[in-house]
C-alpha cells in the first residue's frame, strides 16, 4: 500500500467513524467527564500591547501589582476578600473523592481564595479546609440544607454551567457509595441525574424571590451569586442582575463537568472569550460594572488567560478543570491503569466511571490513597501562586499597578474570529470585524 495516497476524510475522521459505530452498536448517547475537545477561539487569540514609550511599564522587582478583589459589594453585610483574583469552581464531593476536594480547600486558603461546593451539599471536611467557601444551591436540592448555607461564606445560585447548558448534571451509580447516598438522600448505587432547572422557579421574577428568601436566611451576610451557562450572556446577566444577584458567574463551554452527554460538551453553548464581553456589555448598559461582580470561567489555564478575561473587564475567574490538573489529572503515571480505560494520559475523560487513575474523580478507597490531600494542596497552592505571578507580570508589562486596571486597549487579536467575539482589533489594525 502507498501510504501517500492514503487520506482520511475531514468529515468522518477516525473519532467520528469509531463513535458512529459505538453508537449503532449500543444505541444510547455517549456519557463521559471534562470539557469540550473541539477547538473554538479562546484567550490565546488575544495577545496584550506591552508598554514602551507610549506607555510606561511598571517595574516587576520595586513596584507592586495589586491582586486584592472584594466580591459581594453590593448587597452583602459580609462581601468576601480574596487576595488573588482566581478562585476555585463548584465541584461536587460524589464527582470528586474527599481527598481532592481536601487538598483544592487548603490549597485555595493558602492563597487567600475561595473553592466552591457543588451538588450534593457540603462535607465536613471541606469546610474545615476552605478558608473561604461558596456553596451551590442547585436545581437537585441534593444535600441542601439551611444551616449549611448559614455556615458558607457566599452562596451561589446555579442556572446553569457550561458543559451542560439547559441539562443537569450526572453522578452515575459507581460513584454512589453509602457516604454520598446518605448526603444526597437517595440510593446507593443507583444513577443519580440533577434537575435541569429549579423545581420553584421558572423565570426571573421567581429568581428575584428566592435571591430575597436565600438573602432572609442568611440574615443578609452572605454574598449571592447567580451562575450561568454560556449561551445568551447578556439577556442572563441583565436578568440576574435585576434579580438582585451581587454577583454573576459565566461559565463558557470548555468548562469541565464529571459527567454528562458528550453532545452537551461539544455542541451547546458558546466559548468563554465572547461570553465575558457580553457580560460586561450588560453590566455596563445597566451602570452595574464592578458594582456587580463578574467571575469568569470555562477553560482558564494561565496567568495569560486570567490577565486577558481581567482586561476584558472580569473583576475575578474560576478554574475547575486545571485545578484537578494541578493535582495530577491527566498526568503520566499508573499509566497501566489509564490503558486499562482505554485512554491514554493527556486524553483521559473518564471522570464519570469513578476509576480514576489518580485518585481525584473517585470514591474508590483504593485510588484515592494515590492522592496525598497534603502535597495535593501545596501543588494547588503553587499553581495558584504562579497564575498570580504571571497575571501581576503581563499587568506591569502594560503599566498597571492592580490587575483590575487592565483593560480591553492593552490587547489585539490574532484572527478575526478572536477580534470579533472579544471586541478588540485584529494585530496591526484598527478593525473590529462587525464592529468597524
Amino acid at each position: 500500500m502507498d501510504e501517500r495516497k492514503v487520506r482520511e476524510s475531514a468529515t468522518f475522521p477516525p473519532h467520528v467513524i469509531a463513535e458512529i459505530q459505538r453508537a449503532a452498536s449500543e444505541g444510547l448517547y455517549y456519557i463521559r467527564g471534562s470539557g469540550a475537545k473541539r477547538a473554538v477561539p479562546t484567550f490565546d487569540d488575544l495577545v496584550f500591547l506591552g508598554a514602551s514609550i507610549s506607555r510606561y511599564p511598571l517595574e516587576g522587582y520595586r513596584e507592586k501589582c495589586d491582586t486584592n478583589v472584594t466580591i459581594g459589594t453590593r448587597y452583602a453585610k459580609k462581601p468576601i476578600e480574596l487576595k488573588i483574583p482566581i478562585t476555585i469552581a463548584g465541584m461536587s464531593f460524589g464527582a470528586l473523592g474527599a481527598n481532592a476536594k481536601q487538598a483544592l480547600g487548603h490549597g485555595a486558603s493558602a492563597m487567600g481564595t475561595s473553592t466552591t461546593t457543588g451538588d450534593g451539599g457540603m462535607t465536613e471536611e471541606e469546610r474545615e479546609a476552605s478558608s473561604l467557601l461558596v456553596y451551590q444551591y442547585l436545581p437537585s436540592r441534593y444535600g441542601m440544607e439551611p444551616d449549611q448555607l448559614r455556615k458558607a461564606d457566599a452562596i451561589e445560585v446555579v442556572a446553569g454551567q457550561g458543559a451542560k447548558p439547559g441539562g443537569g448534571g450526572m453522578l452515575l451509580g459507581q460513584k454512589i457509595t453509602d457516604r454520598v447516598a446518605q448526603m444526597r438522600t437517595l440510593p446507593k448505587g443507583i444513577d443519580q441525574r440533577s434537575a435541569c432547572r429549579h423545581p420553584d422557579w421558572t423565570g426571573p421574577d421567581d429568581l428575584e424571590i428566592k435571591i430575597q428568601e436565600l438573602r432572609e436566611i442568611t440574615d443578609w451576610e452572605k454574598p449571592i451569586y447567580v451562575k450561568v451557562g454560556a449561551t445568551r450572556t447578556k439577556f442572563d446577566t441583565m436578568l440576574a442582575v435585576k434579580a438582585g444577584a451581587d454577583a454573576i458567574v459565566i461559565d463558557g463551554m470548555q468548562g469541565g463537568t464529571a459527567a454528562t452527554q458528550t453532545c452537551f460538551i461539544e455542541d451547546v453553548g458558546i466559548p468563554t472569550l465572547p461570553a465575558v464581553r457580553q457580560a460586561v456589555e450588560a453590566l455596563k448598559e445597566l451602570d452595574m460594572h464592578r458594582e456587580v461582580q463578574l467571575i469568569v470561567s470555562g477553560g482558564i489555564r494561565t496567568g495569560g488567560d486570567v490577565a486577558k478575561a481581567l482586561a476584558l473587564g472580569a473583576d475575578a475567574v474560576s478554574i475547575g478543570m486545571a485545578s484537578l490538573m494541578a493535582l495530577n489529572c491527566n498526568a503520566p503515571i499508573y499509566e497501566e491503569d489509564y490503558h486499562a480505560l482505554g485512554t491514554r494520559p493527556g486524553s483521559c475523560h473518564h471522570c464519570h466511571t469513578g476509576k480514576c487513575p489518580v485518585g481525584i474523580t473517585t470514591q474508590d478507597p483504593e485510588l484515592e490513597k494515590r492522592l496525598d490531600p497534603e502535597l495535593g494542596a501545596q501543588r494547588v497552592r503553587n499553581y495558584l501562586a504562579t497564575l498570580t505571578l504571571e497575571c501581576q507580570t503581563l499587568a506591569r508589562a502594560c503599566g498597571k499597578s492592580h490587575v483590575h486596571n487592565l483593560e480591553p486597549e492593552d490587547m489585539v487579536a490574532l484572527t478575526m474570529e478572536a477580534a470579533a467575539m472579544a471586541r478588540v482589533p485584529l494585530a496591526g489594525t484598527d478593525w473590529i470585524p462587525g464592529w468597524s
